[in-house]
């Protein structure tokens, strides 16, 4: 696996860029030893699987999505990937940060997951999402963490015609049991799981401005969690000539 460059761009408020652009030397690992100890994992801490998004070629790793459909005491879909810790990432060596990572989206309760409407990008863009983004840091040789966030194109597009969120912040799930985060499975091995929290264009720009601590804060004061909300408010949108 090829050595993640070091970012010769920081933003405005002093964190890294990276830019995902040139292909990683590619190592396909050998058999999927994780993947039932995820899947158990999963239904222990979240439901059922109740489908599986299934990946058939990959020149990288084979990532599949878990399905969890909505449940009494938490009345959403979550969608959660398997096979993106099949390879460690690129973390530089400076940084103390997982090297092993899944990641999880969580959707309304009344999003459309049948055949006719996946074949529409305003119900299917969260697969596609959670996919592209698991497969990134293996195919450019980098990798995701708390707080990093990748926008949907240069510049960004939204991911739908009926939404205008168009950027991807990762940070740990907020809304699934903290005994979820984690899954060890040997000494040398401990997966993360990372929420996939959509973002307006406005709001990453703010973040690269001022820093994530700001943006949390806006966040936070407009009760936005990790789970997607395609009318919530843009926490970053001027009004009147303000923040």
């Amino acid at each position: 696996m090829s050595k993640p460059e070091k970012p010769s761009e920081v933003t405005e408020s002093g964190d890294p860029i990276y830019r995902h652009s040139q292909p990683a030397d590619r190592q396909i690992p050998r058999g999927r030893p994780s993947t039932e100890k995820i899947s158990e994992h999963i239904e222990k801490y979240l439901g059922k699987v109740d489908s599986i998004f299934h990946e058939f070629l990959s020149d990288t790793v084979h990532i599949d999505v878990f399905r969890v459909n909505p449940r009494a005491e938490f009345p959403f879909f979550s969608l959660i990937t398997s096979g993106m810790s099949d390879l460690p990432m690129s973390v530089p060596p400076e940084v103390d940060a997982p090297r092993y990572l899944e990641l999880m989206i969580t959707l309304p309760g009344d999003w459309k997951f049948d055949d006719k409407s996946l074949r529409d990008e305003s119900w299917y863009w969260p697969v596609r999402l959670i996919k592209m983004l698991a497969l990134l840091p293996h195919k450019h040789g980098t990798w995701l963490g708390w707080g990093h966030s990748i926008p949907n194109g240069d510049p960004p597009l939204p991911y739908a015609e009926n939404t205008k969120l168009c950027c991807a912040l990762i940070w740990p799930p907020v809304t699934s049991a903290d005994g979820f985060r984690t899954l060890t499975i040997s000494r040398e091995k401990e997966i993360h799981f990372f929420a996939i929290v959509p973002l307006y264009k406005e709001e990453m720009d703010l973040k690269l401005r001022s820093g994530m601590n700001v943006l949390l804060n806006k966040l936070g004061q407009a009760n936005v969690n990790d789970i997607v909300d395609l009318s919530r408010p843009n926490v970053a949108r001027k009004r009147f000539g303000l923040f």
